[in-house]
């Protein structure tokens, strides 16, 4: 049995890199309300491991309208499965010493020195590498440097005309950046150097116009082989962090992108994308996502083919996967997010809102009508809520804050 556990502070412990980190009380409280969105993701036969209290009462429900595969599992029966194989939506220290303490074997997880090889893969350091192997393919534009020094991170970002951005070599979700276009200031200064101290490198790279944000999503079998398995058309805010995804079918995504770019390009990007994991990451195991972009260039437009690397699961395979559960065609659009909303009262609101505004998603019924579905329960509790609108129509409606606000 694959046993998936949702633990959004991977990317936070992997900045720590020790098996004692604790994370924030917001990703503990994040981790804890969307506890069962491997629900979705997870194949037949998987467990899902999350507390029974709301969350058994809700996967009840949704299987009485979806497919749904995966079981519950409760922290207290993970040492009684047999021949359990984990699969938390990302790896590192922490997470391994937590389950190693719930029960599972030491053979059935990752060993240290392999956490640690993977972390610095993970590492955006990892991205000025990558896009070399771009640099000779035509329309393919993006430039990313490892600072080591204070001084040449001021001079890198005076030298960028339009401005830079500096990013830590690993962070969370829309953190560890920061934008520079203007003077060089005291505050950005201290940034650097702290981080200097903490991570050892600054990563930067020029200010690009960006048109979509996109990726691709793979899937590694830990011996070399490297799958493609689906694009990710997506949004994230002004800040830099994850809002929601469009779930479009591969072919729709591609259509939608080369609107803007040569026919023929993506395919391209995505086979070199494919080999060059494969070759930098021969031992990893698990699903991995390249973040990527359209922007203005000269007088068109161009790919950046490598803003980040997510050596973890996705918010964008998430999407990919919960199209499978949406009916095929272009009758309607689907959007998948992610909310988070400042107290529970006001996250309760917001749910009764979508919930009398939209009819609820019963087994595909009327793709006609605009439907709400709910990934995960929202409890008395919770600040972070998943779900998917379904909308009629073809068009792709923009908003910082999803089609429907």
């Amino acid at each position: 049995m694959n046993l998936y556990l949702f633990n959004p502070d991977t990317d936070l412990a992997l900045a720590d890199g020790h098996e004692n980190y604790l994370s924030p009380a917001s990703a503990r409280r994040m981790a804890a309300d969307l506890a069962v969105l491997p629900l979705w993701y997870a194949e037949d036969g998987a467990g899902v491991l999350a507390p029974s209290a709301y969350n058994a009462d809700f996967v009840e429900r949704m299987a009485d309208s979806f497919p749904l595969g995966a079981t519950l599992v409760t922290e207290p029966e993970v040492a009684g499965l047999v021949e359990a194989r984990p699969c938390p939506w990302g790896w590192n220290p922490s997470v391994r010493r937590y389950l190693r303490k719930a029960g599972l074997p030491e053979e059935s997880l990752p060993a240290a020195e392999d956490l640690q090889r993977w972390r610095g893969w993970a590492s955006r350091e990892q991205v000025a590498g990558i896009l070399e192997k771009f640099q000779g393919i035509p329309h393919c534009v993006g430039e990313s440097v490892n600072l080591r020094d204070v001084a040449d991170c001021r001079a890198y970002a005076e030298s960028c005309r339009e401005g830079a951005v500096l990013k830590a070599p690993w962070s969370g979700s829309g953190k560890g950046l920061r934008w520079c276009r203007g003077a060089w200031t005291e505050e950005t200064e201290r940034w650097c150097a702290r981080l200097l101290r903490r991570q050892g490198c600054v990563v930067a790279s020029p200010w690009y116009a960006k048109v979509e944000d996109f990726a691709m999503e793979f899937v590694a079998d830990g011996r070399g082989g490297m799958s493609f398995a689906g694009y990710s058309l997506f949004r994230i805010n002004e800040r830099g962090a994850y809002v929601g995804n469009w779930l479009l079918s591969d072919d729709g995504i591609e259509r939608h992108l080369e609107q803007n770019l040569p026919c023929g390009l993506l395919p391209q990007v995505r086979e070199s994308m494919r080999r060059e994991l494969a070759t930098r990451f021969p031992t990893y195991a698990g699903c991995l996502g390249v973040d990527m972009m359209v922007c203005r260039w000269a007088d068109g437009y161009a790919v950046h083919p490598c803003v980040e690397v997510n050596l973890r699961m996705s918010m964008g395979m998430v999407a990919a996967r919960l199209r499978r559960f949406l009916p095929e065609g272009d009758g309607c659009r689907a959007w998948f997010s992610v909310e988070h909303c400042p107290t529970p009262e006001a996250l309760l609101a917001r749910h009764a809102e979508d919930e009398a505004a939209f009819s609820p998603w019963r087994d595909g019924h009327s793709v006609s009508a605009c439907c709400y579905w709910p990934l995960t329960p929202v409890t008395p509790a919770s600040r972070y809520r998943a779900f998917v609108k379904v909308v009629p129509g073809k068009a792709l409606l923009r908003s910082h804050t999803g089609p429907w606000r």
